[in-house]
Order: C-alpha cells, then sequence, then structure tokens
C-alpha cells in the first residue's frame, strides 16, 4: 500500500509492505531501529533512523506505527 499525501512544498509517501511485518525496522545487535527516507525536495533525499529502544519485535512494531501516525497527523500544521 502506499499513501500519498500532496500539498504546494512537500510530499509523503509512505510504502506499507504488508507481506513484511518488519517492513521500516532495522535489528541492530538487538535494538529495534526505525529507518526510512524523507524527501525535502525533488533533488534530495535524507535518511532518517531512530532507535526504538526496545528489544522487542513487537514492540518495536507498534512504536514505528506510532511514529508514521505522529508523521502523518502533524502533515497539515507543517503545511500550515
Amino acid at each position: 500500500m502506499k499513501i500519498s499525501i500532496h500539498n504546494e512544498i512537500e510530499e509523503l509517501a509512505l510504502r506499507i509492505d504488508e507481506d513484511n511485518l518488519n517492513h521500516h525496522l532495522w535489528n541492530n545487535n538487538g535494538t529495534w531501529w526505525i529507518h526510512y527516507t524523507v524527501y525535502p525536495s525533488a533533488v534530495t533525499a535524507e535518511r532518517k533512523r531512530y532507535s526504538l529502544k526496545t528489544k522487542d519485535v513487537t514492540t518495536a512494531r507498534l512504536r514505528r506505527d506510532h511514529h508514521f501516525d505522529q508523521i502523518l497527523n502533524r502533515l497539515p500544521e507543517l503545511a500550515a
């Protein structure tokens, strides 16, 4: 699934791989991290990586989903 939200300056394209429950997750020596790429302009890309501060994959999935929910809910205020 791909979710796209457009405005004049930015686009959010969030790809969700329903066959891979750990999409956007990375296990670094037992600690789960979230990683994704943002495109602040048409010619630049910025990789984002944040520790989810857990060793439990189920907790990591919930924190990843919460992180993306926060980004989606912030978009109207970012566009203002």
